[in-house]
């Protein structure tokens, strides 16, 4: 068994995707897919999907991101975007150009990790380095018998996971053996390699990890909408357990409502609820704290989502240009 992974800092600065949503002093945002309001319905539409995409894309979001919900809970009232993460990520990414797909993230303890190492990369060639991995645990009990896989042992396979796709894509012909997947003898190699020389791989969710391991293992960390107030606290926490000189961004994703009203007050609850402008106020204040990324989950909207989009175009993402590679 191998032992532990090495992240790639100087290969995530040229990777395409990476380098657009993720750049140091920066703050960029980014859409959970389904790109509407179903706030009191356990299913979107998902009607017009690809018209709302194409005017993120062109708006200036910087990622859509995809969820992995296999099956429906109802107690978890929420089917995200019902199509499966890496296929309709190809097919979102034939009708975008620069805006950058992304899942967040695939529940690698529900997958075989050396397919999910193909589909990524051949998502990572087609797409020409527009891809991004997030990876998960999940967070439903209910689908792991399912799938026949045991839920309590799900951090430790995770990481051995983890290691299967850091080996498979970035090595020819590797040769390992795990307690809770296959084994490689080096007779067999996979193919295709990722579109550039490493694929990045971002943590979404703690994953049953401490901190420590999630930035010494994964090359970013996408979190859920945690208190504000310590924001600035986590972030220093975090920077801490990264090597020095590294650049690891950390992002959270959030329930979103943009209301009418400009001058609205900000909300903050179970997700962020707010006119514009308080809007534009929180988001250059975590910009400075060094919040890389924010995730806007549009469940709660009651405005339609084209509504929505069209007025952060407008009012909101000027604030924050895109940095990084620009992809064409």
């Amino acid at each position: 068994m191998i032992g532990q992974m090495q992240t790639s800092d100087d290969s995530n600065r040229t990777h395409p995707a990476f380098s657009r949503v993720f750049a140091p002093g920066h703050l960029t945002f980014g859409l959970i897919a389904p790109l509407e309001g179903y706030p009191d319905r356990m299913a979107p539409t998902m009607q017009d999907h690809v018209d709302l995409a194409r005017q993120a894309d062109i708006a200036g979001f910087s990622a859509i991101w995809l969820r992995d919900v296999p099956l429906l809970d109802p107690e978890f009232g929420d089917a995200g975007q019902m199509f499966d993460p890496l296929v309709y990520a190809a097919h979102l990414g034939v009708v975008t150009q620069r805006i950058c797909i992304g899942t967040a993230g695939v529940v690698l303890t529900l997958r075989d990790p050396l397919m999910v190492a193909k589909q990524a990369a051949t998502l990572d060639v087609l797409l020409q380095g527009r891809f991004l991995l997030g990876l998960s645990t999940g967070d439903r009990p209910s689908e792991y018998p399912a799938f026949s896989r045991e839920f309590d042992n799900r951090a430790q396979r995770f990481r051995e996971g983890c290691e299967v796709l850091r080996i498979a894509t970035q090595q020819a012909f590797p040769t390992y053996e795990f307690c809770h997947y296959g084994r490689l003898d080096g007779t067999l190699d996979l193919l295709p390699k990722p579109w550039s020389t490493a694929m990045p791989m971002l943590a979404v969710g703690r994953c049953g990890q401490d901190m420590k391991w999630l930035a010494s293992n994964m090359d970013g960390w996408l979190w859920h909408q945690s208190d504000f107030g310590s924001l600035p606290n986590l972030i220093e926490q975090w920077r801490s357990c990264s090597a020095p000189g590294t650049f690891k961004p950390y992002g959270y994703a959030t329930f979103f409502n943009l209301e009418e009203n400009p001058d609205a007050p900000l909300k903050v609850g179970r997700g962020i609820s707010t006119g514009r402008n308080a809007l534009i106020d929180l988001w250059e204040r975590q910009q400075a704290q060094g919040v890389s990324h924010v995730a806007l989950n549009l469940k709660p909207l009651r405005r339609p989502a084209k509504d929505v989009l069209q007025e952060l175009a407008e009012y909101v993402l000027p604030h924050f240009p895109a940095q990084g590679a620009n992809l064409v």
